[in-house]
């Protein structure tokens, strides 16, 4: 029994290159996955994302900075929020320390 090879794990900058050489429709899809050695069809789905997200490099991407940054304020509003909790139920008398009443 032989062991199937490995998959090839192709650069971001690879998948671009091939891509864009696609949607340049100066070679066939035959002739891309000969060149570049892929299946026409990866080369087709490479080309699908690059066109389904290229407008993420031109504008979308700042929106997702402010995004981030409105979301880590939040979260540190929660962490503050269940560090008071956590403080305050751990001072109180009965509970040991993994919250469970202790029995007297």
């Amino acid at each position: 029994m032989s062991i199937p090879p490995r998959r090839t794990r192709h650069s971001a900058e690879f998948k671009a290159t091939v891509a864009l050489a696609a949607l340049s429709e100066s070679k066939t899809l035959a002739e891309l996955a000969t060149e570049y050695r892929v299946h026409p069809t990866q080369i087709t789905r490479w080309k699908q994302d690059l066109t389904q997200n290229a407008s993420d490099l031109f504008g979308k991407g700042k929106r997702k900075e402010v995004n981030h940054e409105a979301e880590v304020a939040e979260l540190h509003r929660q962490i503050g929020k269940l560090k008071v909790e956590n403080d305050f139920l751990a001072n109180l008398p009965g509970l040991n320390l993994a919250g469970r009443r202790n029995s007297r």
